[in-house]
């Protein structure tokens, strides 16, 4: 079973380990290793939110910009008919293709464009 879960914007991956019969999980999307767990749901969430804010806490203290888990912007390479197909598109929908594209993968996503 896996399973995320969110705190001030980081995600964690959830799995349960039968055999401890314990839940663990790490940070998703940064480099930096975080790492909680827990015999209970709540126990989980409340060691999650602990290493998160630990975390933050600590890049403060040494001056450290912490990792953000998304920047909200990444770069697809594509064919340039692809590009062109999706700029028609786009201009026929009366928006950019940024706001096309964004609005095209959240709902592939099931999420909002927001």
């Amino acid at each position: 079973m896996r399973n995320i879960i969110k705190y001030k914007g980081y995600a964690g991956l959830v799995e349960f380990d039968g055999e401890d019969k314990m839940f663990f999980g790490r940070a998703m999307d940064i480099t930096d290793v975080l790492t909680f767990e827990g015999v209970t749901v709540e126990e989980l969430e409340n060691d999650f939110h602990a290493v998160i804010d630990e975390y933050l806490d600590f890049c403060k203290e040494i001056g450290k910009e912490p990792e953000k888990p998304f920047s909200g912007r990444f770069i697809v390479r594509m064919p340039p008919k692809l590009h062109r197909s999706i700029a028609v598109k786009a201009k026929s929908n009366h928006k950019s293709i940024n706001a096309w594209v964004t609005k095209v993968l959240a709902d592939a996503a099931g999420e909002s464009a927001r």
